[in-house]
């Protein structure tokens, strides 16, 4: 009977281990920048506020510089912390400035994002 608990337990574990995983930051360092695990650059976008807990870019802004988002048991780490949408969802934000993509990025490595408007940067930790 303790046998058959045993693979029951073993899937139970790596289920709880692959949500943890699910809820750590989405990010890692590429060539000097702060890149999606895909290795989209990602971006800090200068209306937003440190510290504010929220972010600047909703609407069609958000359709044009998609937000980093967190599952909803994400937990802050390190630089990485959270701040919370207008619609309540969890966004990843760096050193309190909430993290984006850029759509017309296409492929790993592309920053054309950077200075645009003079208001969206590259973040380079």
């Amino acid at each position: 009977m303790k046998s058959s608990l045993l693979p029951t337990l073993i899937l139970a574990l790596a289920a709880l281990a692959s949500g943890a995983a699910m809820a750590a930051a989405p990010v890692k360092t590429a060539g000097g920048m702060l890149v999606n695990t895909a290795g989209m650059t990602l971006y800090t976008f200068d209306n937003d506020t440190a510290g504010s807990g929220k972010s600047a870019c909703n609407g069609p802004c958000a359709g044009l510089w998609p937000p980093v988002m967190a599952e909803a048991d994400a937990k802050p780490e390190g630089d990485m912390t959270l701040v919370t949408r207008d619609d309540g969802t969890k966004q990843w934000a760096y050193k309190g400035k909430p993290v984006y993509l850029y759509k017309s990025d296409m492929k790993a490595g592309d920053m054309t994002g950077d200075n645009f408007k003079n208001v969206w940067h590259v973040i380079k930790p």
